[in-house]
């Protein structure tokens, strides 16, 4: 229905009925409109928001976020812009963190968050500088071969996850990342039991190096 891509992703009636008017308002008033609705649409239909690296009309698209109350797009666009294409003598280096939380109730009056974070790049310096800095967590697994660290962490409450997932934004972003991407997906695995996955891609530039 929208653009002709099938059924959204995003079930909950608001999101398809501010989908359907989106839509609707896009084809019948288009030139009451600075930005491209497009982009909101996409959100919706995806739960990823994925902008052109020249795009330069966030705080509009915030504001239309803002005025439709579509909160986890607002959350989305409170990222850094992306960067501008990079000049032919820098190169682009990237790293994934990917979070998957599991909060289980079962017998437990308070529920229990267990949490595992993944980071993804061929930044060998990068993986272990993360690794020996988080020293508390659980490190259950590291293959440099595969690019990769995983941590667990828990049990814990909502602030004990949320404070150490900040830690790991920070410490990325002080390396000299900012956010290029940020995605979120929730999951009821079972009736006491809920997932959420959030995944987050980071950028900076870095100069070539002559061989």
């Amino acid at each position: 229905r929208i653009l002709g891509m099938g059924k959204p992703r995003i079930e909950p009636p608001t999101f398809q009925s501010v989908a359907d008017m989106l839509y609707h308002l896009s084809h019948s008033h288009p030139n009451l409109y600075n930005i491209s609705l497009i982009y909101i649409l996409n959100f919706l239909r995806t739960s990823e928001l994925t902008l052109p690296c020249d795009f330069k009309e966030t705080e509009l698209l915030r504001k239309e976020a803002d005025f439709y109350q579509i909160e986890p797009l607002i959350q989305c666009l409170g990222d850094p812009k992306p960067h501008l294409p990079y000049p032919t003598d820098s190169y682009e280096e990237v790293v994934e963190l990917s979070s998957t939380r599991k909060l289980s109730k079962y017998s437990n009056p308070v529920a229990v968050i267990i949490t595992q974070l993944t980071i993804t790049t061929k930044i060998h310096a990068m993986l272990e500088s993360i690794s020996c800095s988080f020293t508390k967590w659980n490190k259950h697994m590291m293959d440099t071969r595969d690019y990769q660290v995983s941590f667990t962490f828990g049990p814990c409450d909502h602030q004990q996850e949320v404070s150490l997932r900040v830690h790991l934004l920070d410490f990325i972003s002080k390396s000299g990342f900012t956010i290029r991407n940020t995605r979120v997906h929730h999951m009821s695995e079972r009736a006491n039991e809920n997932t959420v996955e959030h995944h987050w891609t980071f950028c900076r530039r870095a100069r070539k190096v002559d061989e």
